[in-house]
Parts: C-alpha cells; sequence; structure tokens
C-alpha cells in the first residue's frame, strides 16, 4: 500500500463547484411546443447529468414539455422520471440518426435545444428538425458554427471539476436554479413482483448485496473479481444474499465471482437484466458495491448506500453523485494514469483489500441507521 489509502464522501457541490459559463438568455418566443436535450450516451455520464436535467425542467414554462433524446436502451430509465415529457431513442447513437428518429424530433415542434455532447452530428440533426435556439459547450468548430450561443467559461483558467458540476454549468447559463442535492425521485410503475418476477424474489430480500465486479471501460478500472469474491464470502456467512451484475462481456468475471459459493445465496446476472431490472435491484439492495461504472453512478442515484474503489481513473471528476456512498482510493504515485490496462502491477486497486472493504461497509450501514446482517465484533472492526 502507497500510505495514501483514504475513505471518502464527495460532497460535490462544496468540493467541485460547477464551472462558471457566461450567460444566455432564452428569448420567450424562441420556446414554440418546448425544450429537447440531447443526453450523453453513456449510462453513467447520463446519469451524472441528471442534476442539471431536472434543472433545466425549472425553466422550461409549465405548460410545455421537455423531451430526451438519448441512446434506446436508456428509454427505461428516463421513463421513471416524472418531470422527463417524452423520449426519443436513438438506435445507432454514434451514427446519422434514421428517418423515424429525425421525424419525432420534428413533429414534436420543439424550439429550443440543449446539447450535452459535443456532437456535430447531432446539432446538424437538432437544428434540422426546427429547433431555432441551440446551446452547449463549446466543440470541433463545425459544430460551433450551428450553436445559437457556446457556453464558453467565464475563467478559462478554472478547474472543471467534477462532470456534475459541467453540465449544471449549462443549466445555469440558461437561466436553471441552483442544484439543491436532491437526487432524481424515480418513480417505477408497479413492482418487481408485479412487472419483473425472475428476479422479485431477490428484490423481496432484506439483506441483498449487489456487486458490479466489471467496467466498460477496461481492466485497469476493476477491483479484482477474488477481491469481490472474499466480501461475498463473508454477506452469505451472516445471512446475507449477493446478485452479481453487469453486462454481457462481464459475464465470465460474474463466474469468478461466485465460484466455490453457496448458488443458492449468489447469483451471477452479468448479461442478464434489462435496465428497469437492473435498477430495481439496485433500489433493493442493502448495499451496492461497485467499480467506478454505469452501475456505480445508477445505484448512487437511488439513495442506497454503496462504496466505490477508485484507482486509474480521477474520483474528482466521475465521483459518485451521492453522499450515501464511500470512495475507497489508494494514491500511488502513477494514478491516476487514465490507462485502460495496467501496464504494471495494479497497485492502485489491489492495495485496497477485502477487509478495508467490508469494514468500510458496516460503518456505511451503521452511519445510516440500517439493520445490518450480524454486524462486524469488536476484534473484527
Amino acid at each position: 500500500m502507497s500510505g495514501n489509502y483514504k475513505v471518502k464522501n464527495l460532497d460535490i457541490r462544496r468540493e467541485y463547484p460547477a464551472q462558471e459559463l457566461k450567460k444566455a438568455v432564452i428569448p420567450s418566443s424562441a420556446w414554440r411546443n418546448g425544450l429537447a436535450v440531447r443526453m450523453p450516451n453513456h449510462l453513467g455520464d447520463a446519469v451524472m447529468a441528471l442534476p442539471a436535467l431536472l434543472a433545466l425542467k425549472k425553466i422550461v414554462p409549465s405548460d410545455l414539455a421537455l423531451f430526451v433524446i438519448a441512446p434506446e436502451y436508456q428509454r427505461k430509465l428516463f421513463m421513471m422520471l416524472p418531470e422527463v415529457d417524452g423520449f426519443i431513442g436513438l438506435k445507432s447513437p454514434h451514427k446519422w440518426w434514421s428517418r423515424k428518429e429525425f421525424k419525432a424530433l420534428k413533429n414534436k415542434r420543439l424550439g429550443i435545444g440543449v446539447m450535452f455532447n459535443r456532437s456535430f452530428r447531432d446539432a446538424v440533426m437538432m437544428r434540422a428538425a426546427g429547433l431555432k435556439k441551440l446551446y452547449g459547450i463549446p466543440g470541433n468548430s463545425l459544430r460551433e458554427l450551428l450553436l445559437t450561443r457556446r457556453l464558453k467559461p467565464v475563467d478559462k483558467k478554472q478547474a472543471q471539476g467534477h462532470m456534475t458540476g459541467q453540465y449544471l454549468a449549462v443549466a445555469s447559463a440558461l437561466g436553471a436554479p441552483p442544484w439543491d442535492g436532491k437526487l432524481p425521485a424515480f418513480k417505477p410503475v408497479g413492482t418487481p413482483d408485479e412487472n419483473l418476477p425472475p428476479i422479485g424474489a431477490l428484490c423481496g430480500h432484506s439483506q441483498m448485496l449487489v456487486l458490479c465486479p466489471g467496467a466498460a471501460y477496461g481492466t485497469a478500472k476493476r477491483w479484482p473479481a477474488l477481491a469481490f469474491r472474499a466480501v461475498a464470502s463473508d454477506w452469505i456467512k451472516r445471512g446475507g444474499i449477493v446478485a452479481v451484475v453487469g453486462g454481457k462481456g462481464e459475464r465470465e468475471t460474474g463466474n469468478e465471482v461466485i465460484q466455490g459459493l453457496d448458488p443458492d445465496k449468489i447469483f451471477n446476472l452479468c448479461g442478464e437484466t434489462e435496465l428497469d431490472e437492473l435498477f430495481w435491484l439496485l433500489k433493493s439492495a442493502l448495499f451496492i458495491i461497485a467499480n467506478d461504472s454505469g452501475v456505480m453512478h445508477l445505484g448512487a442515484a437511488t439513495g442506497n448506500c454503496g462504496l466505490t474503489v477508485f484507482g486509474p481513473t480521477d474520483y474528482t471528476a466521475t465521483g459518485p453523485i451521492s453522499p450515501n456512498w464511500s470512495l475507497l482510493s489508494d494514491q500511488p504515485a502513477c494514478a491516476p494514469c487514465f490507462r485502460h490496462d495496467c501496464p504494471t502491477d495494479h497497485c492502485c486497486m489491489t492495495a485496497v483489500t477485502p477487509d478495508l472493504v467490508k469494514k468500510e461497509i458496516f460503518r456505511s450501514l451503521e452511519r445510516q441507521n440500517i439493520r445490518l446482517p450480524q454486524p462486524l465484533s469488536e476484534t473484527e472492526l
């Protein structure tokens, strides 16, 4: 261990305030039927942009609508937000829109567009769909020609800070009020028992631990599968159950985590859950452990307790947005390196041991006055 090991709970609003952007006034005559917001493609980025999206809703006239444009796979996420009046899904978000997708936006007759990405292609489509005013942060020079206003920083020397703050800066520049720190109030329809029977029994368990041992970014961001297994084994011994979640590409990693453990107590669901099922698992968990990933951000947005291990990436830019999450980090000289795969010994991640994580789990639960599955003894603490 490097000696710089730390446990931290982020307060994004105070520690990493939003960069101030030059203000832009939206003419009242430009709204037409409302606002279209192009959200980021990656799940984690989309979740970090949610506070800004909800802030923008507050400046939309009450009789008009807010529509989200995002990859189709995110539809179920945004339809759980009462503030979102409609969703336009892109099946291939890195390509030109289909005629059907373009018409879906054009037929809404919206007047204002906000872009939380830097895509020239999306700017062309939004302009062509009739949005009279289009706002966003600077991108490439061609894209900037399509923006009504480039929302440039007031002070170019100011650090950009957390991604949530960067998105909030865009909303603030357009007249939205400051973020009050509240997490999104998701309102899914029904319950897992009613709509998602395959996971209903798991979600009904009072002591479920959810683990996300993968990370699409690369292996460098992944706390070792054996470390996840050690934590899972201890949780099961204390009377809990464990759900392992992730994408199809993380199925093998999930198998490493569950190997040798009671198959009636731990379940590898990697590649088997839709976004609404994943949401319910995270929302129903007593505790969540995830790498720096989209699952981490979604888990934090549910308001539940969780923990993440940071190594090659920068938690000041992409740490979880919830104060209920603990962030464990070791800071060797090479971190953060932002590599996808570690060329050496992965020391930034392996320095955080399963014992350190287990202790922080129970400390986090106690801070929230949550009933523990057979709490740690004084000797274990």
